[in-house]
C-alpha cells in the first residue's frame, strides 16, 4: 500500500470512529426515528390512513419518532431495508424470504395470528359471469396475480395451479397486476376471467364494499401459508430491538390491529418461513434472480 493510500485509509477510519464511537457500534444503532415499511399490498394512501393508530402506538410505547413508508413495490422495500433505509418491515412471507436471501442479518420477530392460526390461504377467483368456472377452465386464458415477488398472489396460488397440472405461461397466460386489489377489481369487472390474492385481503375488499361478491366467484383455495412476518434490522442496539419485538407482541389494541387484519401477533423465526423456500424450488424460482 503506498504512502498516499494508507493516509487515506487511515483518515477514513478516523472519522468513521468518529461519528460511530467504537463503543456505539458495539452497542448497535439506537437512531431518534425508526422508519416503519408497510407491505405495498394494497394503494398507499390508503395504507398509511389505515396505519395511523399503528403510530400513535408506537410512536407512545418506543418514545421515539416514526416514519410510515410504503414503497412503490416489493422490490423497492426489499432494496431498502438490504440498505438499512429502513428500521422494521411488514413483509409478506416470500417478500420476506426474498429479502433475508439479500440481507442476512435481518430479523423475522413477530407473525400476524387470526383466529388462532398464525397461517392463511390465497384465494382463486373468477369473474361472476365470465367463462372460468372450475380451476380446469383456467386453461388457454389469462389468469391475475399481484406483485412476483407476493405470497399469496403469486408463488403460493402459481404453485397450486401447477399442482392441479397448470403451468404458467404454458397453459395460462401469466398477467402480473402489482397489487391484491388491483387483481380483485380486474376480475371483478371482467378485465381478466380469473386471479388470486390474499383472502383476507379480498375478504377486507368485500367487507369496506369495494369488492362486489355477487361479480366474484371463489373457485380455490390454496394450501395454508405461514403467516406475514414482522421483521427488524439486526444491527439495532439489544435494548431497542427488544422494546420493538414487546411493543408488537403485547399488542391488544383492536384499532392498531386492523390494519394487519390480524387479532393480535406471536413469536417467529426464520425456520417458519423454510415452506415457502420449497416452494420456490417446486416452482424452480431462482431467488438471487428475482427482483
Amino acid at each position: 500500500m503506498n504512502r498516499r493510500l494508507l493516509l487515506t485509509v487511515l483518515t477514513a477510519l478516523a472519522c468513521s470512529a468518529a461519528t460511530y464511537p467504537l463503543g456505539a457500534l458495539a452497542q448497535g444503532r439506537d437512531p431518534a426515528k425508526l422508519r416503519v415499511a408497510l407491505l405495498p399490498d394494497e394503494n398507499a394512501t390508503t395504507l398509511i390512513q389505515n396505519a395511523q393508530p399503528l403510530k400513535a402506538y408506537l410512536e407512545s410505547t418506543l418514545k421515539k419518532e416514526i416514519e410510515l413508508i410504503v414503497t412503490t413495490d416489493y422490490s423497492s422495500m426489499i432494496e431498502a431495508m438490504r440498505f438499512g433505509r429502513i428500521e422494521v418491515a411488514y413483509f409478506g412471507p416470500f417478500s420476506y424470504v426474498l429479502a433475508k436471501s439479500r440481507a442476512p442479518d435481518i430479523e423475522p420477530f413477530a407473525v400476524g395470528v387470526e383466529k388462532g392460526s398464525a397461517t392463511y390461504n390465497s384465494v382463486l377467483i373468477a369473474t361472476a359471469s365470465g367463462p372460468v368456472k372450475t380451476l380446469e377452465d383456467v386453461r388457454g386464458k389469462p389468469f391475475g396475480f399481484g406483485d412476483q415477488a407476493s405470497t399469496s398472489s403469486h408463488l403460493a396460488p402459481r404453485a397450486h395451479l401447477l399442482k392441479k397440472g397448470l403451468e404458467g405461461d404454458k397453459d395460462y397466460k401469466v398477467v402480473h397486476l402489482g397489487t391484491h386489489d388491483a387483481v380483485a377489481r380486474a376480475v371483478q369487472a371482467g378485465q381478466i376471467p380469473a386471479g388470486a390474492l390474499s383472502e383476507p385481503i379480498y375478504r377486507s375488499l368485500v367487507e369496506r364494499k369495494l369488492i362486489d361478491p355477487a361479480r366474484v366467484v371463489q373457485i380455490d383455495l390454496t394450501a395454508p401459508i405461514p403467516n406475514y412476518p414482522i421483521t427488524m434490522q439486526g444491527n439495532l442496539a439489544p435494548a431497542l430491538k427488544q422494546a420493538i419485538r414487546g411493543a408488537f407482541l403485547n399488542l391488544r389494541d383492536k384499532e392498531v390491529l386492523k390494519s394487519f387484519r390480524v387479532e393480535g401477533f406471536a413469536a417467529t423465526d426464520d425456520r417458519a418461513y423454510d415452506v415457502l423456500r420449497e416452494t420456490a424450488s417446486v416452482l424452480k424460482l431462482d431467488l438471487a434472480k428475482m427482483k
